[in-house]
């Protein structure tokens, strides 16, 4: 027995009933760092730090008094104190035994200090590696071998919509659309049979389903371990949602470049062509001038000459080839004048309403061009109306910034002047969208429009240094706006501000949250309500703005368009965040008529609206009705 207690790796003690020390192995004087001979016969509490030193004494006379373990047959964690005052963890075991009639007391001694090192290097790795996933912009997911999922973290959240609660011991196909949510099961099954790999370790593009049922891209890097003996994986999710966009903005941009270069080559060729047939018709026709048959026939000649230069330009125009002559313009005037040709150029059933803003600045570009564009956008809206309807103009300024064109690289930042053609006719589906602007693309009958109109309006903006979008919606109707680059710089700006008598637009402290699709509205409202001292936060969709009001209980007002892409309308935007948050205020604004978006069961009558394009003081008005009003 000697010679085990001698050899023990563990420390062993042996006391009496009054807790004298009667043996301390060697393992205990590498532990206490005391010689034996030090410790024997001195009381065991000299091995303690307080409070258990303080407390021996009684601690022992109440077990002899009441025979109540609480240590004796048990063993815990306690502490135990070396020679050198310093103090350590260990796990305590103690038995008990007769001596002659007496009770002796064996201890059993295993320093814990490692293992709780360990313990703790574990803990803090595992802490830093959450922080890491929590914090993830990418969203990581963790799986086990049956496909059960074990971790979802925030980013995975914001992905896909669900919280985690939600899908935590689902199955991960939950995530996926068909045709991998069939084949999942199969290919686990398989992995796990032939160790064949089609995305572990190698990582693939595939698509996510979101909670809501719409599909997105994504780049998926599966990776694999093991505990326990079972397989685990963990999943590395990354939207490629931008890209995609990015990367058909990019082909898009590079075909109508191509089909500009095209045309523009074809349109100076012909024009050589139009040259000689029209030149030779006029000489002809100066050699036969007693032959009114044969003058008819030239005369047929040199006018399909001419609408055939007419189509040329047009071309030109497009592939930004044409002769400019840009000037200062006064676009509330251009549209002002335009007002009465327009009346008698446009049918009677179409309603022309002209909407220009007080104080526009002059915007950079050749006037008889801007004119013909905007003709052209009002005859494309009237051809969109056949039964008749609402044809709206309007003028506004609209400021951008570095942060817009970071997201918009062909935009240079500055100070743009915006004009919009609105109708409420037919609307057009989103694959009809796409074409508008390339050239011979039209929806008309055959013989009904050259498909050039739009091209040409592209073109003419493109080659102005401007922008132009177009937004439409089926049954609804459609929007065309066009950026024209202002001369105004920002010290006029700031003599502008300070001129102007802000007296009756009141501002606020308030957050607000704008959920805005296009970028340049968007940017507009956001230096807007800056200014009027709101706080803002922006999202380009609905989905992003419920991820910032689930996100930010500050949120006061939610300001949303009423028709946006994504999945998710702003109407929908407004009733999920009303359920979410039922004391939220809600201001929705649209381009679109508003009896339109009534009538066809859009809008409910008396919800709060503000119509484009509004004002900074129509905007500042508006809100603070909304948000002074009772709940």
């Amino acid at each position: 027995m000697r010679a085990v207690v001698e050899t023990a790796v563990d420390g062993v003690i042996l006391i009496d009933a009054t807790g004298a020390i009667l043996m301390f192995n060697p393992a205990c004087e590498k532990l206490f760092g005391y010689k034996s001979a030090e410790v024997i016969g001195e009381n065991v509490k000299r091995l303690m730090p307080e409070p258990y030193q303080s407390e021996h004494d009684a601690y022992l006379a109440n077990y002899h008094r009441t025979h109540s373990p609480k240590i004796i047959g048990i063993g815990r964690t306690v502490q135990g104190r070396r020679k050198d005052g310093s103090v350590f963890p260990m796990d305590l075991s103690v038995g008990e035994a007769k001596q002659e009639g007496a009770s002796i007391f064996v201890g059993i001694i295993r320093d814990l200090t490692e293992r709780q090192r360990s313990e703790m290097v574990i803990r803090e790795t595992a802490a830093r590696l959450q922080a890491v996933v929590e914090t993830a912009v990418d969203g990581v997911i963790l799986i086990d071998a049956t496909g059960e999922v074990l971790m979802f973290n925030p980013a995975c959240e914001r992905l896909f919509g669900y919280r985690s609660g939600e899908v935590t011991g689902r199955n991960v196909k939950l995530l996926m659309p068909d045709p991998y949510q069939r084949e999942h099961d199969g290919y686990l099954a398989n992995y796990h049979r032939t160790h064949e790999r089609k995305i572990i370790g190698i990582g693939r593009e595939v698509q996510g389903r979101r909670k809501d049922g719409s599909v997105f891209p994504m780049d998926l890097s599966v990776g694999e371990a093991k505990q326990e003996g079972a397989s685990i994986f963990v999943g590395i999710i990354h939207d490629l949602t931008e890209r995609k966009q990015a990367e058909a903005q990019l082909i898009q941009a590079q075909k109508m470049e191509a089909v500009g270069q095209l045309s523009g080559g074809i349109a100076h060729d012909f024009n050589n062509l139009l040259t000689v047939i029209i030149g030779n018709a006029e000489a002809l026709s100066d050699e036969l001038p007693m032959q009114p048959k044969l003058q008819r026939f030239l005369d047929m000649i040199i006018s399909a000459g001419e609408r055939g230069a007419e189509l040329t330009q047009r071309l030109l125009a497009f592939s930004r080839r044409q002769t400019l002559q840009p000037v200062e313009v006064n676009c509330n005037r251009l549209v002002s004048q335009m007002q009465q040709m327009l009346q008698r150029t446009l049918r009677e059933d179409v309603n022309i309403k002209i909407e220009l803003e007080p104080g526009l600045w002059s915007a950079f570009a050749d006037a008889a061009q801007l004119e013909s564009a905007i003709l052209n956008l009002a005859i494309n809206a009237q051809d969109a109306m056949p039964d008749g309807g609402n044809l709206a103009i309007t003028t506004a300024n609209v400021p951008l910034d570095e942060n817009y064109q970071s997201k918009n690289p062909e935009v240079p930042p500055g100070y743009y002047v915006m004009i919009a053609v609105t109708d409420d006719g037919e609307g057009m589906p989103e694959n009809v969208l796409k074409k508008v602007f390339e050239p011979f693309f039209t929806t008309k009958e055959v013989g009904k429009g050259s498909g050039l109109g739009l091209s040409m309006v592209y073109g003419f903006v493109k080659q102005s240094n401007g922008h132009v979008s177009i937004y439409s919606d089926p049954g609804l109707g459609t929007t065309v706006r066009i950026y024209l680059p202002s001369n105004i710089t920002p010290a006029d700006m700031e003599t502008a501000r300070r001129r102007r008598d802000d007296n009756n637009v009141r501002g606020g402290r308030e957050t607000i949250l704008i959920a805005e699709d296009d970028a340049f509205v968007r940017s507009y409202a956001v230096n807007c309500l800056e200014s009027l001292g709101y706080n803002v936060i922006s999202a380009e969709d609905g989905r992003e703005a419920l991820g910032h009001l689930q996100a930010n209980e500050a949120i006061d007002v939610l300001f949303t368009d009423i028709v946006m892409p994504g999945g998710m309308t702003g109407l929908e935007l407004a009733e999920s965040a009303k359920a979410l948050r039922p004391r939220l205020k809600v201001l929705l604004t649209s381009g679109y008529a508003l009896d339109t978006l009534t009538s066809r069961g859009r809008l409910h009558v008396g919800t709060a609206v503000l119509h484009k394009p509004y004002r900074k003081a129509g905007l500042a008005q508006h809100l603070r009705r909304i948000i002074e009003e009772p709940a």
